[in-house]
């Protein structure tokens, strides 16, 4: 029983107290006066009267009622219901006013009433939440005052006080009567009511307070809410209503059963206490609305707002949400108990009747929807309960890992954390005890669990379940729903409204109120105690948790086959079949990492140990402890699967002997795992180990007590264990019964069981943290033991803890042991462990004091014996590790430091992992060699069945980019090594971790070493210069030099310019250009320098030879040899004859202006320049461009003698100044003008060194205009015209179209469908192209005159420079601005395009997937922008302008630029000489800066590696692909410079100016004699070499056109990604350093020879990707015929021939034969050429017939058959030639107009032939100027050619004679000419080709 209300107070304003428009208020009167000993008086009334504060109010207001929730220290709730009601009462400031009139008289502006509204409330405060009475019970109290009732208010305030009620309904019908009529109370005013008291008072009562919430917020918000007071989030309620907040509160609260919360719980907060919001605690508070404004800066809290039905979520807050599907399945219920219409509103005949419940029956619906979804949440918790005491109380611990692990929710974020939180801590303090009373909660997690399961998935059947636990909730809480009458008085309309007005509330009489109080108390004590006989049971456990599947479904995990395997492989090894299980351990630790298997693992261990104990041998004990590592590896910090737990005794059990009396344990081997360190599990397997010896033990007593009724409960037959927590149950049952002897005995026993446990784990606690190697501190630095309280789920704080571990810190005696960190570490993390475990499970303070003495010696005496273990684990014979593989080595190459064992680890390829197929080839075990050359890794694969494999990789040590340290756990070892990763340019990169035996300080040895050969103090600390120099650091100035003269050439080409440009720029050897400022003072230095001037008198009238002294001129030869001059001369570009005497009329000159590096130190020594400019201009004008890199010349096209420029982008200066005013006259003889006027000069002393610009009279003029553009543009440039005018469009960056198709000469396909012409923007376009628009009348259009032609020069410049210059209309050169790619660009899209060819781990993340990385790149787009640029430029050249090429600094895209135009539009550089010399002319003379962009030194390490020189050699390989006919050299050629251009072998690439070089004197001497014959130092030499020895760089399909130039396509969708950045050969590295290639080959064939004489032996050979060199392994066709010629030939002992001539007599061979047999010739690259390869050659326009197979096949079948007809269905040959026209090559024999008949039935037409003798066919057009054939007669078909007779339908008026036939082998053509001699001069032309053949 208890009191209705605990205390009646009134509270009134407070006058007195009344500070600045704030009000407070007083407590008037309160009873009972003392405080309750069972409930103090709260504090703090006031302020919750009038939560927004004390005021007073113009006009009365009307009563209003709420109910606040107070929450005292002990957290019990007391309700305190506030009846309010306003009196009124004079005026107080007008009072105080009247009395201060003198002062204050201005003060008084606004008029203040002469009345005034005073608030005054009732309160009642209870421990029981009854709204409605107390709102009955104060309503009557202000009735009786109001209206004046007879009855005395003290008695009806001393009934409220006395009124005592049963807190729980009996539920017993006997005693129904009595029940009743206690729960009817009356207060003495005529008035009655009954009081429903809930059945069970552990359910929450929510009257229809939940429908409400749900009404307001609706069913998501409130979900959300929901989640939040979970999982402990800050929730805030506002509403303008008190009454609501309150509401609101209790409705959240009731749907949180079975979780009571507990943090601050203030339903209604008042204003003044508004800083409570800013608590870190969590909390769930009411605020009025008025506030609102307060609490908009609150950042972490859920405002959820109950009159706008709004949830506000902040952003930083994150809220669980519950598991899928539990959320759906939720929403859906709450849905079709709020809105039922929804499920039928499609209905065609919906139900009649679909309203919802009543509010108090859906809000008890909605709590079952809730109490279900708990059930599923919480399903089985009681199995994961530990019982740790029984006596004198049960303490209960919830085993959180395992409840995750059981329901696989461990990745589940909502449940973790409300298992984590306090709500959940006291639902398992109330609810874990095994003997209590039961509720509805209880019954449906035990008993309906079944039921659930199956229905879950069926909403309606589901419903029908909440409907039934909803009317269980409904009877709780309404018993007797027939007796809910009340009988109040409610006051009367009139007396509200003026009857109040006269007096105020009455001062009761405390006496008689006392009274009463004293008189009830008195009657209570002496009634009988009311006994409700609580009925306690067993509570049921419920069907236990079956191990459900993973979410992801692993069910495939536990395969049998699996845990066959490891069971298998544990026998072997207990059997001692170590090869056996060798083989199988691969497998065995895949397959550990599915959990069953893992489990089968610890059952099977289990089962060899005997006796606690398990001796091993050393190989044994090995594979043990693997397995335990890598089951533990994949182990939660948390253990949810109980693996560690499973391990823990049987890592105490394995050991082996080691010699002396010592054993080594497996946990010594097993330490490096995070569980080991986490304080949960060693809580968790505390208690488990607890509950079931404190099981056992009272089984024993059981055992021995009732004998004789076990037998019979056996008998039974049930014969189930009996759970800890059943008999925990009945030993509470018996408790009461016990003598007091019996219980402290057991108390005393339980106590001593844990105080046992809590030794042994201290013991094996130590053995687990405590490393091998004490000295080592690895245990504190991997898993961070320091800090480990906060993963602690304890709530209890413990006492001891501190104080002792502190003690005992400073007290033992072991301080100055060495190892004293670990063990102090250690000893704290055991005492901290022990100290909870011991409080929670209630050990006295004496066992505890003893452990924490204990505990200092168990770990030192651990730390002792451990000593000794690890002395004798240093004797033991090393693990049989594989011995270490010598690398190969280059002539030359030395190892720098020695081999170290490392294992290399998988990356991101997934090749070698055996992923894609085939045998895993990594991790490999083995050894990292680093050389003056290369990082070098050798080694075998892990894998035991490819163990006889040896894996290889290896990069030139100079293409490191990048090195990072990296920790590695591998899937075989314990330990977490370090490890490096290194990334290297040549596409390549090594995970390595370094073995346990190499020591750390070994490794960082090797990082030092590493960095200093990446990066040498300068380009001769290469390995290049340093080859062969027996590692000693010599520069090569100090030996005397034999060749002498080289010597004094580069003393005195240095001298010279050292002299001439002063010493500014030879101290420092790395090249930085002055700045702009200085510039201009270096040149007039360089003016006044008499030498110099002397020397220079008139460049252009001296020879070279007399401007040299004489030991120079031997130097000038060699510059003469330089690249640069052969080109010049084979361009016709100029000469150097010996006397220099150049014809007048050659329009180029070769200029030594440069000859000193003094005008450009960038550009080579000899340059090309127009005749007309002397050398001073040229010094001038050179000031204008960056770097000093002025226009050359460096290529003329042969054919329209158009020119190629190539220079540096122009200084700001310039360029303003070159375009801005270029015909105006100069005012004054400023120095810019000048310079731009010779700079004019210079372009137009070019351009008139153009034939076409020379042939054009009257350059002004409309007419010279019109007659240059006739004479240029002759009709196949008419064609090609708008081509350009597109290209140009895409180039200045309109959108990309696909070009159109024009057919004209030149190589140009159309992939994309012929049928598109590009829209071209007609402005550029059309004056690009000189196109003519037809007029009406036939004329050109007038006004594509004004500027039709296109320019002689275009100088294709950066957009961004070219700001404001305006084009003149007159000029003759034309500016296309373009936007190029920055260096920066290229370097970032290089570092991407590495990543995505080469990532450094696996990933399943689709935007990491390599196309998505490749695209991010941005590499393809780039290749793209170079390749449209270059097109470009071959159109223009080839149309017959010239074009200079003028970008950034001239040395980048510039020479990229350059170097595909002219590979692009010259046959003559795709041969191996033309490209050799492309590469030293544009790249090396012209000054790339190879060792910047490639970081080669030191000085450069910050500039990052930029591969421009790979970009370029990347378009060529695009081109190659495109045009596979028209290169010399293969792919394999192109890889070889691409990997050779970085890897510093050569000196080719290294520097960055021929002025570097020579000055270094590596110019020449590659010319001169070689000290040692067998180091190359030229990469072309190499090349050279090579090529006589094998054809690896020769392309079998080489077969150019002549004159032909190449125009590719550029789109995206046409490049390929290179095959270089992708491919790897495992089994030998990189295949570019030739001599490393083919020694393992020979050892194999031996070993194979020897095998062969047991029997027949397989011949295949199994070919793997990325671990064979496919080129090696499957040759093609005709490298292994000539490999088997060669062998056949040293078989025969003859001297064997030189492949390239073999095969040119095959070439020649082939000619003849065909020749002879009448038939096309055949050309000689055909003979591998497959469809693809003639994809290009045949215009895009693939075979009519589909030519299946490659023409080897069809030569072949040409020479099987006989006679000459080609097999049907294969396309001949020489539509295989060439199926289009070209227009320049074309070879016209004889040509003119015949009629031909048509097919049958069609009529004779007039068609232009063509008798081509080279295709050896006729073809025929439409007319004359058509350039698309309309057909080929081949002329290897035809057999006759007669004198024919005119057939129907034939030509008029035309002789007979003129008539004649061709006969083929498929039909007869008929032909007639004009007349009889033409008809003649056919046939005889026809003829004469026939016998020709």
């Amino acid at each position: 029983m208890a009191r209705l209300a605990d205390y009646y107070l009134v509270v009134t304003y407070d006058l007195d107290k009344r500070a600045e428009g704030e009000g407070q208020g007083r407590i008037l009167q309160r009873f009972p006066e003392k405080d309750w000993e069972d409930s103090p008086f709260p504090q703090g009334i006031e302020l919750f009267c009038q939560p927004s504060g004390w005021q007073l109010v113009p006009e009365r207001q009307p009563a209003s009622f709420f109910v606040a929730v107070l929450t005292d220290i002990n957290s019990e709730r007391h309700y305190c219901a506030c009846f309010t009601f306003w009196e009124g009462l004079d005026n107080p400031q007008l009072q105080k006013a009247a009395g201060e009139v003198d002062e204050a008289d201005d003060e008084l502006t606004v008029v203040q009433p002469a009345k005034v509204f005073a608030p005054k409330s009732l309160v009642l405060v209870s421990r029981l939440d009854h709204t409605e009475v107390f709102r009955n019970c104060l309503g009557l109290i202000y009735t009786v005052h109001v209206d004046g009732l007879t009855v005395p208010m003290e008695t009806v305030v001393g009934n409220l006080l006395t009124c005592v009620i049963p807190i729980a309904g009996g539920s017993q019908p006997a005693e129904q009567e009595r029940a009743a009529s206690s729960r009817t109370i009356t207060l003495g005013a005529g008035d009655r009511q009954v009081i429903q008291t809930p059945i069970d008072d552990a359910l929450p009562v929510s009257g229809s307070t939940v429908a409400q919430l749900f009404r307001q917020l609706g069913i998501i918000n409130v979900l959300y809410l929901f989640c939040a007071a979970l999982t402990e989030h800050k929730i805030l309620f506002l509403s303008s209503s008190y009454q609501r907040l309150t509401d609101a509160c209790r409705g959240l609260l009731a749907i949180m059963f079975p979780l009571k919360y507990s943090f601050t719980y203030v339903p209604i907060l008042p204003g003044k206490l508004l800083e409570v919001l800013s608590t870190p605690t969590p909390f769930i508070i009411g605020v009025n609305s008025f506030f609102r404004s307060e609490t908009q800066e609150l950042l972490d809290v859920i405002i959820a707002d109950l009159d706008g039905g709004t949830v506000t979520i902040p952003e930083c807050v994150h809220i669980s949400l519950l598991p899928e599907p539990l959320l759906q399945q939720t929403q859906t219920l709450l849905s079709m108990i709020l809105d039922p219409e929804l499920e039928v509103a499609d209905h065609a005949f919906p139900p009649l009747s679909t309203q919802p419940s009543a509010l108090k029956i859906q809000d008890k619906e909605i709590r079952g929807v809730f109490l279900w979804l708990f059930a599923r949440l919480f399903q089985g918790y009681r199995w994961c309960l530990h019982i740790i005491r029984i006596h004198p109380e049960p303490v209960i611990r919830f085993h959180k890992a395992a409840f995750l692990g059981q329901r696989s929710l461990t990745e589940d974020d909502f449940l973790m954390k409300v298992l984590d939180g306090m709500a959940f801590a006291g639902f398992v303090s109330e609810r874990g005890p095994p003997y209590r009373a039961t509720d509805l909660f209880d019954d449906l997690v035990a008993n309906h669990v079944e039921r659930i399961r199956q229905e879950e998935t069926c909403p309606h059947k589901v419903m029908n379940h909440v409907k039934e636990l909803a009317e269980k909730l409904f009877k709780n809480e309404n018993p007797y729903p027939a007796v809910a009458m009340h009988k109040v008085q409610r006051p009367s309309e009139n007396s509200q409204n003026n009857a109040r007005s006269q007096t105020p509330f009455p001062m009761l009489d405390e006496v008689t109120v006392e009274l009463f109080i004293d008189h009830a108390a008195a009657k209570l004590k002496t009634a009988p105690p009311v006994v409700k006989a609580e009925l306690m049971g067993m509570v049921p456990s419920g069907p236990p948790l079956g191990d459900t599947v993973d979410r992801n479904g692993n069910v495939m995990a536990n395969s049998a086959r699996r845990l066959e395997v490891v069971r298998n492989c544990i026998t072997y090894i207990f059997e001692n079949k170590m090869l056996e299980a060798k083989k199988l351990m691969p497998a065995v630790l895949r397959a550990l990492k599915g959990r069953a298997a893992r489990v089968c693992l610890t059952q099977e261990l289990n089962q060899h140990v005997l006796q606690n104990r398990a001796v091993l041998d050393d190989q044994q004990f090995d594979y043990i402890v693997r397995m335990m590592n890598c089951t533990l590896q994949d182990c939660s910090h948390i253990d949810e699967h109980g693996i560690a737990a499973a391990l823990l005794p049987l890592v105490t059990a394995f050991c082996r002997k080691m010699g002396a009396g010592i054993t080594q344990f497996a946990y010594s081997c097993v330490q490096e795992h995070m569980v080991w360190a986490t304080m949960q599990f060693w809580e968790a397997m505390f208690y488990t180990d607890v509950q079931s010896h404190i099981r056992a033990l009272y089984l024993e007593t059981e055992e021995g007590e009732q004998h004789n009724n076990h037998d019979e409960r056996d008998g039974l037959g049930d014969g189930r264990e009996i759970s800890a927590l059943e008999l925990a149950s009945e030993q509470s049952r018996l408790w009461p019964t016990l003598s007091k002897e019996l219980q402290t005995e057991r108390v005393q026993k339980e106590e001593s069981t844990v105080f046992s446990q809590a030794i042994h784990y201290a013991n094996r606690m130590s053995y687990l943290l405590l490393p091998l190697d004490t000295s080592k501190n690895r245990m504190l630095r991997s898993t961070g033991l320091v800090d480990v309280e906060s993963v602690s789920n304890s709530y209890v704080t413990n006492s001891i803890a501190g104080s002792m571990a502190e003690s005992y810190d400073t007290e033992s005696g072991f301080e100055d042991a060495e190892s004293s960190d670990v063990a102090n570490s250690v000893v704290r993390f055991i005492n901290r462990f022990v100290d909870k475990v011991c409080n929670e499970s209630g050990v006295t303070n004496e066992h505890l004091k003893a452990l924490h003495t204990m505990i200092p010696d168990i770990v030192q005496m651990h730390i002792e014996t451990l000593d000794a273990v690890h002395r004798e684990s240093k004797r033991l014979p090393p693990i049989q590790k594989p011995k270490l593989l010598r690398p190969t080595l280059l002539p030359g190459e030395e190892l720098v430091m020695d081999g170290m064992r490392v294992h290399l680890i998988p990356d991101g390829r997934e090749e070698a992992m055996g992923l894609m197929g085939g045998p895993p080839l990594l991790p490999a075990e083995g050894a990292i060699f680093l050389t003056t050359y290369r990082l070098i890794f050798k080694g075998t694969p892990n894998d035991p069945l490819v163990g006889e494999q040896v894996v290889t990789r290896s990069f030139p040590i100079a293409s490191l980019t990048k090195e990072k340290r990296i920790s590695v756990t591998l899937p075989m070892d314990q330990f977490i090594q370090e490890g490096l990763q290194l990334r290297s340019c040549t596409f390549q990169l090594m995970k390595i971790a370094f073995d346990e035996e190499v020591a750390s300080d070994l490794a960082e040895i090797f990082r030092k070493h590493m960095h200093k050969l990446r990066y040498p103090q300068h380009v001769q600390g290469t390995f290049a210069f340093t080859v062969g120099q027996c590692g000693k650091m010599v520069v090569e100035h100090k030996t005397k030099d034999k060749n002498q003269s080289l010597k004094t050439l580069s003393k005195n080409l240095v001298k010279s310019a050292k002299r001439t440009i002063g010493r500014q720029y030879v101290t420092r050897k790395k090249y930085s250009p002055p700045t702009w400022e200085n510039r201009s003072s270096f040149q007039s230095e360089l003016d006044e320098d008499e030498i110099s001037v002397s020397e220079e008198v008139d460049q252009s009238s001296l020879t070279l030879s007399s401007t040299m002294r004489s030991s120079d001129r031997q130097t000038m030869s060699n510059v003469v040899e330089r690249a640069c001059c052969r080109d010049y001369q084979r361009l016709g570009l100029g000469t150097l004859s010996n006397s220099l005497t150049r014809s007048k009329n050659e329009p180029f000159r070769i200029s030594t202006v440069n000859r000193m590096y003094t005008v450009c130190r960038s550009y080579p020594g000899l340059l090309i320049v127009p005749q007309s400019i002397p050398d001073t201009t040229i010094q001038r004008i050179c000031r204008c461009y960056r770097q000093n890199r002025f226009p050359v010349v460096c290529w003329r096209n042969p054919r329209t003698k158009g020119v190629l420029l190539r220079s540096a982008g122009l200084h700001a200066k310039g360029v303003v100044g070159f375009f801005k005013s270029p015909n105006t006259p100069a005012s004054g003889p400023s120095q810019a003008d000048s310079i731009s006027l010779e700079q004019e000069k210079y372009l137009q002393a070019i351009i008139s060194s153009m034939p076409s610009y020379s042939e054009s009279s009257g350059r002004n003029t409309l007419s010279g205009f019109t007659s240059t553009h006739m004479s240029t543009s002759d009709s196949s440039d008419k064609l090609r015209q708008p081509k350009i005018g597109a290209l140009m469009k895409q180039v200045m960056g309109a959108k990309e179209e696909a070009p159109g198709n024009f057919s004209r000469g030149g190589k140009w396909g159309s992939i994309r469908g012929s049928g598109r012409l590009s829209a071209y923007n007609p402005d550029v376009g059309t004056r690009l192209a000189g196109k003519e628009s037809p007029q009406p009348n036939g004329g050109p259009s007038e006004a594509l005159f004004l500027r039709q032609q296109k320019a002689y020069l275009y100088i294709i410049g950066d957009k961004a420079q070219l700001k404001g210059g305006k084009q003149d209309s007159f000029q003759q050169w034309e500016v296309v601005p373009i936007e190029v790619c920055d260096v920066r660009q290229v370097k970032n899209s290089f570092k991407k395009l590495m990543k995505a060819c080469v990532p450094s781990s696996s990933t399943s993340d689709p935007n990491m997937s390599f196309l998505r990385c490749l695209e991010e790149s941005e590499w393809m787009a780039l290749l793209h922008r170079v390749l449209q640029v270059s097109v470009l430029v071959v159109e223009l050249l080839d149309s017959g302008s010239s074009v200079m090429v003028s970008l950034e600094d001239g040395w980048d895209v510039t020479t990229q630029v350059v170097s595909l135009v002219q590979l692009l539009s010259d046959p003559y550089y795709r041969t191996f000489d033309g490209f050799r010399l492309l590469v030293e002319k544009e790249w090396l003379s012209f000054g790339h800066r190879f060792s910047h962009r490639g970081a080669q030194t030191l000085g450069s390490q910050n500039s990052g590696f930029t591969p421009v020189f790979l970009q370029f050699l990347d378009c060529v390989h695009q081109i190659h692909l495109q045009f596979p006919m028209e290169f010399e050299f293969s792919q394999y050629y192109l890889k070889f410079l691409a990997y050779h251009y970085v890897s510093n072998r050569f000196r080719t690439f290294l520097l960055d100016s021929d002025y570097e070089r020579i000055e270094l004197g590596v110019l020449y001497e590659e010319k001169g004699e070689r000290k040692s014959p067998q180091v190359c130092k030229s990469v072309w030499d190499y090349i050279d070499r090579l090529n006589k020895k094998t054809p690896v760089f020769y392309n079998y399909m080489f077969s150019p056109e002549d004159e032909e130039v190449l125009r590719p396509y550029t789109f995206n969708s046409n490049l390929k990604v290179w095959d270089f950045y992708m491919e790897e050969t495992l089994s030998e590295g990189p295949s570019y350093d030739w001599e490393l290639r083919g020694q393992p080959e020979r050892v194999a064939e031996e070993t194979l020879d020897k095998a062969d004489c047991g029997g027949p032996k397989s011949q295949r050979h199994i070919v793997w990707p990325c671990y064979d060199s496919l080129s090696k392994v499957v040759p093609d066709a005709i490298t292994k015929l000539l490999q088997d010629l060669q062998s056949l030939e040293a078989e025969l002992g003859q001297t064997s021939e030189k492949w390239k001539d073999t095969w040119d007599k095959i070439k020649a061979a082939q000619r003849t034969e065909s020749k002879l047999e009448s038939k096309p010739s055949f050309s000689s690259s055909l003979l591998m050429s497959s469809n693809l390869s003639h994809q290009r050659r045949s215009q895009g326009v693939y075979l009519q017939e589909s030519g299946v197979g490659s023409s080897i096949n069809l030569a072949m079948d040409h020479e099987t058959s006989a006679t000459s007809t080609p097999v049907a269905g294969r396309p001949s040959t020489s539509t295989l030639y060439s199926q289009f026209q070209s227009t320049e090559s074309e070879n016209r024999s004889f040509e003119g107009i015949l009629y031909k008949r048509g097919a049958l039935l069609k009529p004779w037409k007039p068609r232009w032939f063509v008798l081509d003798k080279t295709k050896h066919q006729l073809r025929y057009y439409e007319s004359r100027q058509d350039k698309e054939c309309k057909g080929v007669i081949e002329l290897a078909d035809v057999e006759s050619v007669i004198p024919g007779t005119p057939t129907m339908g034939a030509p008029k008026n035309i002789e007979e004679k003129a008539f004649f036939d061709l006969k083929t082998t498929k039909r007869v053509y008929n032909f007639c000419a004009q007349d009889s001699q033409k008809a003649q001069l056919w046939m005889d032309s026809v003829q004469s080709c026939l016998s020709d053949a």
